[in-house]
């Protein structure tokens, strides 16, 4: 089993240091609501070519330094239950690890456990507070190839404005004179009020005690367009659509099987709420909504296309009617209502994200090529769904994570395997 060493720790500075004006950053509502905890991600380079070890971390430290100067609360502290950062240039924390084992024992296993090691270890969906809210390793494995990973509490960051700051900081890299142009304003649009919904209890019910694993599916760009050309009556349907539903299908047809019975199932999604807002606001800008089968009917695949659809189109038409001083009441209600029904324990609950057309690939080169591949850890609790591109950014990668016994019968499904490939293939 591969294992990692700490060959360093420091914490990166910022280039400018923060004017006094900007110390405090206050925290949205949207910020307010989420879980103090880290979301992850991890981008894998093969060896760079006419570059040592030391000039590699140089290049990643002195860019980061130089970006945290635009993206100064990332370098600051949580204060005051969660309300506003201080900015007080702490700095991130930052790690350079030796992994002991080549690359290929993480691109070459089936089970996304593994790639655990490129993040330090116990910290992602770990809590954030009293902590920098940004912590990255830079990994070194035995074959010469490189992962950058970071951890990004989501009590500052959804999943764009996450991507966006790893894409400035490669364009930082590679660009002296590049200066990226991130508003922290969310809070201008998200005033904080009474009535948010308590999304802890998302995470507390009985389910969280099961032992819970994650495989790796690769939606090729062709076996998407054979997916979607299996389904009838739906208008234009995205990739995206096609490849949760598909998803939620096969575990569906997992759960009812492992339980002998069809239990209706609620998915929760979430909307982008840019560019309602300025595209360049950084924070938490989302609008969740759900969807829901009653019946083993309803899972078939263009019935929940239908519906996905359906559902995401109504959200956003609504948005666009409203005023902006009308969208955090909006938002909360359908936040509320999700939760509501998440609490009374008749639904199969499953946690879909997708962070596809974010340029994961395209945009995040440091200075020696694209990654040849971006990754994730599981999430600990709910049965979940993380779709994101892969290096093709045509088609999709599946993180799900399941219950290990419907684990063992999703994986067999033989309609996602015709459509999808396990990574990297060793899935039985």
């Amino acid at each position: 089993m591969a294992s990692s060493t700490i060959l360093s720790r420091k914490m990166i500075k910022l280039l400018s240091p923060t004017p006094p004006s900007l110390r405090q950053h206050n925290l949205s509502l949207m910020d307010c609501i989420n879980l103090p905890q880290y979301s992850p991600m991890a981008l894998l380079y093969p060896k760079p070519e006419n570059y040592n070890k030391n000039q590699i971390s140089q290049i990643l430290e002195n860019s980061l330094s130089k970006v945290l100067s635009s993206y100064y609360p990332f370098a600051g502290r949580i204060k005051d239950n969660n309300t506003y950062v201080d900015c007080d240039d702490t700095g991130a924390e930052y790690l350079n690890v030796k992994i002991n084992c080549s690359m290929s024992e993480i691109l070459n296993n089936s089970s996304n456990d593994v790639a655990d090691v490129v993040f330090q270890q116990d910290l992602p969906w770990c809590s954030t507070l009293n902590r920098s809210p940004l912590v990255v390793q830079l990994s070194h494995f035995d074959c010469g190839g490189i992962a950058v990973s970071a951890c990004m509490s989501h009590k500052i960051a959804d999943g764009y404005s996450f991507a966006k700051f790893i894409n400035d900081w490669a364009t930082t890299a590679r660009h002296v004179d590049f200066k990226p142009s991130p508003q922290f304003n969310a809070s201008t649009f998200f005033p904080l009020m009474d009535g948010g919904p308590n999304i802890m209890s998302i995470n507390a019910s009985p389910e969280s005690q099961q032992q819970h694993v994650s495989r790796m599916y690769n939606f090729s760009s062709s076996n998407l367009t054979r997916l979607k050309n299996s389904i009838t009556g739906i208008q234009n349907p995205t990739r995206v659509e096609v490849a949760t539903a598909l998803i939620h299908k096969c575990g569906a047809t997992a759960s009812m099987e492992n339980l002998g019975f069809f239990k209706p199932s609620l998915m929760s999604q979430v909307i982008n709420l840019r560019p309602l807002i300025p595209l360049d606001t950084i924070g938490n800008a989302t609008c969740g909504y759900s969807t829901i089968a009653m019946t083993e009917n309803e899972i078939q695949l263009s019935n929940y296309v239908a519906q996905l659809q359906k559902v995401k189109q109504q959200v956003r038409n609504e948005l666009k009617n409203l005023d902006m001083n009308q969208i955090v009441p909006y938002a909360l209600g359908k936040m509320k209502g999700v939760v509501d029904m998440m609490e009374k324990d008749i639904f199969d609950i499953y946690l879909s994200t997708s962070v596809c057309n974010f340029g994961l690939y395209s945009k995040n080169n440091f200075g020696w090529g694209s990654p040849i591949k971006v990754t994730y850890t599981k999430y600990p609790v709910k049965k979940s769904i993380m779709l994101f591109d892969d290096p093709s950014e045509e088609g999709i990668d599946a993180l799900i994570t399941l219950p290990e016994d419907e684990m063992l019968i999703f994986q067999k499904d033989k309609e996602l395997l015709k459509y999808t490939s396990p990574i990297p293939g060793t899935a039985k």
